[in-house]
C-alpha cells in the first residue's frame, strides 16, 4: 500500500493483488479494447455485455455505447496523462484502475480530484525488472519508507529480465534476440513489458483468470496513424514501429502459446495485424 497525498490528506492505493476476491473474473471471456486506428470499424453492440478490460484512451467508448461489465482500465505509461489530459476527466468514472507508480504520480499532479474520489478503486501495477516493483507488497520493502528522490532513482533502476527465468510466476525467453521476452503468470509479482499496454492488459486478464483474451484495436502496422479518438494534430508519439517485430509480435506469440497451455486462449481480432502472430 502507497499513500498519495492530495491536499496534505494521504489517500492509500494498494498494490494488484490476484488472491483479493473481487479481482477473481471466474473463468470469464474478457474483451480487452486497445486504441488503433480499427476500433472505430468494430461492431460493438455484441460485445456489450462481455467483461471488457479498457487501454488508455479507448475508455472513451463508453460515451458510446452502453458496456455492462468493465472490470478493467489499464494505463501503464505516464505519458498518456500529459498527452491526453481530459480522457480521465470525461471519461473516468470509477471503473477499476490498474496503473503504475508514475501514472498515478501524474493523476496526483494532473487530477488530484480523481484520486480522492476513486482511490479505492484502483490497485498498482508493477514492472517486474524494476525492484521496487516486484517488492512493492512487501510492507519491509514499502515506498513509504522512501524520500521522494530515492523513489525516482529505484524507477530508474531496472534487473536483467533473465533474472526472472527461474521465477515460478513468469515465462522468460533468455536467448532471444536482440533482447530477453517473456511473461507473467500473475502479476501480482509484476508485469513484463514489451513495448504496448495491450500486453500489460492481457496479463492482467490472465492473472485474473480469464478463460479467453479477446484483443481489439492491436493495429501495430498503422501506428503511424492517429489513435480512433486522436485527430493528427493532437495525436501522441509512438515507438511501435520500432519494436514490432523484434518484441511486440514474438511476446505476443509466447504470450499466447503459454496461456493456451493454461487453457486461455488468445485472439487478435485486429483486421490489421491478426497476420503477423501465430496464435495457433
Amino acid at each position: 500500500m502507497i499513500e498519495f497525498e492530495v491536499g496534505n490528506q494521504p489517500f492509500p492505493i494498494h498494490a494488484f493483488n490476484a488472491k483479493e476476491n473481487q479481482q477473481n473474473l471466474d473463468r470469464q471471456a474478457v474483451n480487452i479494447i486497445a486504441s488503433g486506428p480499427s476500433i472505430a470499424e468494430v461492431d460493438f453492440i455484441p460485445l456489450l455485455d462481455t467483461a471488457t478490460i479498457f487501454i488508455n484512451g479507448s475508455i472513451s467508448l463508453t460515451a458510446q455505447y452502453s458496456f455492462t461489465k468493465v472490470v478493467g482500465y489499464v494505463i501503464s505509461d505516464a505519458r498518456f496523462i500529459l498527452h491526453q489530459p481530459d480522457i480521465l476527466n470525461k471519461y473516468y468514472t470509477g471503473q477499476p484502475l490498474y496503473a503504475t507508480l508514475a501514472v498515478l504520480e501524474a493523476l496526483v499532479s494532473a487530477h488530484p480530484e480523481i484520486i480522492k474520489k476513486y482511490h479505492h478503486k484502483m490497485r498498482i501495477i508493477y514492472l517486474v525488472d524494476r525492484p521496487w516493483g516486484v517488492k512493492g507488497n512487501d510492507s519491509e520493502f514499502s515506498l513509504l519508507l522512501l524520500g521522494k528522490e530515492s523513489r525516482y532513482q529505484a524507477l530508474n533502476r531496472k534487473t536483467p529480465l533473465s533474472a526472472f527465468a527461474k521465477h515460478a510466476k513468469f515465462v522468460i525467453d533468455s536467448y532471444h534476440q536482440p533482447s530477453p521476452i517473456g511473461l507473467s503468470l500473475d502479476i501480482t509479482y509484476g508485469f513484463v513489458e514489451a513495448g504496448t499496454v495491450a500486453y500489460v492488459a492481457t496479463q492482467l486478464a490472465f492473472s485474473r483468470g480469464a478463460n479467453a483474451l479477446h484483443l481489439y484495436g492491436v493495429d501495430l502496422l498503422n501506428s503511424n496513424e492517429p489513435r480512433f479518438y486522436e485527430d493528427r494534430e493532437r495525436s501522441a508519439p509512438t515507438t511501435l514501429n520500432n519494436v514490432i517485430s523484434n518484441t511486440i509480435v514474438p511476446s505476443f506469440n509466447l504470450l499466447a502459446k503459454t496461456y493456451q497451455q493454461y487453457g486461455t486462449r488468445v485472439t487478435n481480432h485486429s483486421p490489421i495485424s491478426k497476420s503477423l502472430f501465430d496464435f495457433s
